[in-house]
């Protein structure tokens, strides 16, 4: 049996690609069979060997190549120095620092004290603080104290500078000064000191005492006044070495003094101390004075010369070139002079130009040709990766890594944290978690955007049990989701239910005040009154500094809850609520006042009630009768007409003449709660006061219609077109209605007879009535006959006619309707017939459904069934109550079955009477 061997990184990747989708869209694939399986060439590389097949590409072989790639890049020497940042954190004075440092047994030296400076501590190291960046300098300068301290070690000038360049970072420039100014006193005479000190007793401390102060105010931006210095040390007889007067001669080219900056330069040429770093900075000063021709020129020269030129020297003319916007030239000195720093500026200028085809082609070129030392180093390979993803150039991801692992480069922290970005943007979450998983137990912390990646991919992927462990842990480490990252977060949190988590997390991201709180706050408070955890909800949201804080900028919180306190009963609630949103400047609608005086008055709160209109007027003195409108509507649905009265009266002898909208809800009020004796006076009333008023009438037909009472509508309608008024086209369709229920289907004739004077085409609702009407009894089609509106009428007519009036049209359909059923003729087409002259809906084809069952048409009904899906119609409970109904009426027993699990299966349940016929058919 043969061993399996271990596939290369490159084959993973290449066969992982395969199986992903993002590649087909991000990088350029050329497919071809190869046993079965396609093989995939990605451009950046050279051809592939034979990929593995599918059925051995598991995700455990890429983490076993990447874990490999991950601890060969681990460096253990950050974790001992977030052991001192965390050791000087916790100690209080020097003696407790002295008794812990020495624990550790540190070796001090120059380059251990640059890397303390210059080093990120782990967030766990340091206690959190509102201002972390001054914490972290205080901490280095307490370490940089200790050092100085102790037996045997001297703090180097580049120790200063870095230290110099924090302080300055940091913007604590006059604390630097005062410091300079604490060594140096007044000036020249401490220096005359120093020299006559070191003169006579030949001590090393003073000159470099002198550079320090130099360095100081080099690094500070007081290029003159270390220039100054400079110039007493040289009168002195002192002098800088090597590293002071660079560090002086950037501060000079910094500040634009470029006839000074020759000067030093000429300084260093005769002391023999030019060097790779002279050269840079004098390429610097060239083009910061514009004279980009000079410093190419003098770059050729070094390279003629063959005097060693440092990378950063090209990148800084490159970088110039690009600016300058000589993007030509620029190419032209990058493939003139090998440079991983030309190199690197010349990518992130493509990058930063969009043009990402011509960058990953110059590196496909170069890596061509230097085959023998990788092309950029690991910072530069970083910040390619970081540009390729933000513009989701997945596949160049991809390349570039394989490039880095083959190279055999070590990945540092910062490698680590872009190749998880890059498996969470290629949706392998399973392989980001396990790298992660090493990441932290190895000791190297992710950084924030590696967080923000892993937890939206995680929250894409449904893991939420993951997902809150990551949370958890990047949360001990310092590091909270942002705003668009904690937003998909609370969404995938609310979806699943975890309201008791979210709550937590709510109360963080308060504290550190993200913008999308306010948003997810109101969408938790809703779903905790949708759990019934209302007094929760309540309190968070009157709880000033907890998670309810900033949750009153949205109207719809306070609209659940008041919901959610009457759905509870708890109706002592929502009057304060509704005045408090009023408050903050929402308005509530008309339908929200319904509901809270609703709840209010079904408990008898009448007092309540009055003092929620009090406070209406309080906060609305402009416009009154909205408020008195809001509370009459309420109590006229609650069916308390002595209540509604007594605010209509309460509003006249405020003096506030109530409108038309105030008495028609009166006479409603009336009609809801059977007073109709009541109704017919205050109505009376109201013709004297309005007049001739249309919409007033259309609202007492309308009441009266809902409340049985037909015969009463139609006097009020008969009365309505004696005065010439037209009623309205809901006013019809409910007198139509109304009449067919209580069976007066000679006065549905004349109402009809009557919408035919006015012109109207009918609408489905009416046509659906009567057609519903014809298959419950033939009454109707006999008034329809003894009232001779008109003769006979059959197809051929019909179709000839162009323009047809509107009982023309009735009286077809209602005759095809009653006996088209019955017949073979035009029945698959009497839905499309019905279709040419009104607009039918679902109703309409229900109708005909139960019209074809009574005719015993089984085909029919199948047929028409289909018929409504491909339509577009959406079958509602009715429609499948029909079919389970009537085949159980026709005895099909299993044809009812099957329908009643087709309609169970769209989440509908049948009536009561469907369901108990459905039982008892054998």
């Amino acid at each position: 049996m043969l061993g399996f061997v271990k596939p290369s990184p490159r084959n993973i990747l290449q066969c992982l690609l395969i199986r992903s989708s993002f590649f087909f869209h991000s990088a350029t694939v050329s497919a071809s069979s190869v046993d079965g399986v396609a093989a995939v060439r990605i451009g950046f590389l050279p051809p592939p060997n034979p990929p593995l097949p599918l059925d051995k590409l598991e995700s455990s072989f890429i983490i076993s190549s990447f874990s490999d790639w991950f601890r060969r890049g681990y460096d253990p020497f950050p974790a001992l120095l977030d052991q001192i940042y965390s050791a000087i954190a916790s100690s209080d004075d020097g003696s407790a620092i002295n008794a812990v440092l020495f624990r550790l047994r540190l070796r001090l030296s120059e380059d251990f004290v640059l890397r303390f400076l210059r080093h990120h501590p782990h967030p766990s190291a340091v206690p959190p603080s509102p201002d972390a960046s001054s914490t972290l300098l205080q901490l280095r300068i307490r370490f940089f104290d200790w050092c100085s301290r102790q037996p045997g070690y001297f703090h180097s000038r580049s120790v200063y500078h870095a230290l110099f360049r924090h302080l300055y970072r940091h913007r604590h420039v006059s604390f630097v000064m005062e410091c300079l100014r604490r060594f140096s006193a007044t000036g020249h005479i401490s220096l005359s000191a120093a020299a006559t000190s070191a003169t006579s007793s030949g001590s090393k401390g003073h000159p470099r005492y002198c550079q320090a102060l130099v360095i100081g105010y080099a690094v500070t931006g007081c290029a003159e006044r270390a220039l100054q210095l400079f110039a007493r040390m040289r009168y002195h007889g002192l002098d800088l070495d090597d590293f002071c007067y660079h560090v002086l001669l950037n501060s000079l080219v910094e500040a634009s003094l470029f006839e000074f900056a020759d000067s030093v330069f000429t300084h260093i040429d005769a002391r023999g101390l030019a060097g790779p770093v002279t050269a840079c900075i004098r390429v610097k000063s060239l083009c910061r004075q514009g004279r980009l021709d000079d410093a190419a020129a003098y770059l050729r020269e070094l390279y003629l010369c063959d005097q060693l030129v440092a990378d950063r020297t090209v990148g800084t003319l490159v970088q110039a070139l690009c600016k300058a916007g000589r993007v030509d030239c620029a190419g032209q000195i990058v493939e003139e002079f090998s440079s991983s720093e030309a190199y690197s500026v010349w990518i992130s200028h493509l990058l930063s130009a969009e043009k990402f085809d011509t960058a990953m082609e110059f590196l496909r070129k170069k890596k061509g040709i230097d085959t023998d030392r990788s092309l950029l180093e690991i910072s530069q390979y970083n910040y390619l990766i970081q540009q390729l993803l933000r513009r989701n150039m997945l596949g160049e991801v991809c390349d570039v890594l394989v490039e880095m692992m083959e190279e055999g480069i070590s990945p540092d922290q910062n490698t680590m944290d872009v190749t998880l970005c890059f498996f969470c943007k290629a949706g392998m979450v399973d392989v980001a978690i396990e790298l992660y998983n090493l990441k932290t137990e190895i000791g190297v912390a992710p950084k924030r955007t590696v967080y923000n990646h892993l937890i939206n991919a995680l929250c894409k992927d449904g893991n939420v049990d993951e997902v809150l462990k990551v949370i958890e842990e990047s949360m001990s480490q310092g590091y909270f989701p942002g705003n668009q990252t904690f937003t998909r977060l609370a969404n995938v949190l609310l979806r699943k239910g975890k309201l008791e988590k979210l709550g937590s997390l709510l109360a963080e991201a308060l504290k550190r005040k993200l913008r999308s709180t306010i948003p997810i706050q109101s969408r938790y408070l809703s779903a905790l009154c949708k759990i019934g955890a209302v007094k929760e909800a309540y309190s968070d949201l009157l709880t000033a500094n907890g998670v309810g804080a900033g949750v009153v900028m949205y109207k719809s919180t306070y609209c659940n809850l008041i919901r959610a306190f009457i759905k509870l009963r708890m109706v002592q609630f929502p009057p304060g609520l509704l005045i408090q949103m009023q408050e903050l400047g929402f308005v509530p609608g008309r339908r929200l006042y319904r509901e809270v005086v609703f709840s209010l008055c079904e408990m008898n709160m009448f007092d309540v009630v009055f003092s929620l209109l009090n406070r209406q007027l309080e906060i609305r003195p402009q416009d009154p009768w909205s408020c008195y409108n809001y509370i009459i509507d309420g109590a006229a649905h609650s069916k308390k007409p002595e209540m509604a009265m007594e605010v209509y009266s309460r509003m006249v002898n405020a003096g506030i003449e109530p409108n038309l909208c105030t008495d028609i809800l009166i006479l409603r009020c009336y009609l809801k709660s059977s007073h109709f004796g009541k109704a017919f006076r205050f109505f009376r009333l109201l013709k004297e006061k309005h007049m001739m008023s249309t919409k007033l009438y259309n609202v007492f037909i309308h009441g009266l219609c809902e409340a049985g009472k037909s015969e009463h509508a139609v006097e009020i309608w008969r009365e309505m077109r004696e005065r010439e008024l037209l009623p309205s086209l809901q006013c019809y369709e409910e007198l139509v209605r109304a009449l067919c229920l209580s069976s007066s289907y000679d006065l549905v004739i004349r109402v009809i007879k009557d919408f035919k004077e006015t012109g109207r085409q009918v609408s489905s609702f009416i046509l659906n009535v009567l057609l519903l009407h014809i298959l419950k009894s033939q009454k109707l089609l006999l008034a329809w006959d003894q009232s001779n509106v008109l003769g006979d009428t059959n197809l051929g007519v019909l179709n000839q006619q162009s323009k047809l009036s509107v009982d023309v049209i009735l009286e077809y359909l209602m005759k095809e309707f009653s006996n088209g059923l019955r017949m073979k003729d035009n029945l698959e087409k009497f839905d499309e017939l019905i279709e040419q002259y009104f607009p039918i809906d679902i109703y309409t084809y229900n109708v005909l459904l139960r019209g074809s069952f009574m005719a015993r048409r089984m085909d029919f009904a199948f047929n028409l069934f289909r018929r409504i899906q491909d339509k577009g119609y959406e079958p509602n409970r009715w429609t499948y109550d029909i079919m389970v109904h009537g085949f159980c009426k026709l005895g099909y027993r299993k044809c009812a079955e099957k329908w009643m699990e087709e309609m169970s299966l769209n989440g509908y349940q049948p009536t009561w009477y469907t369901l108990t016929l459905y039982n008892n058919t054998p």
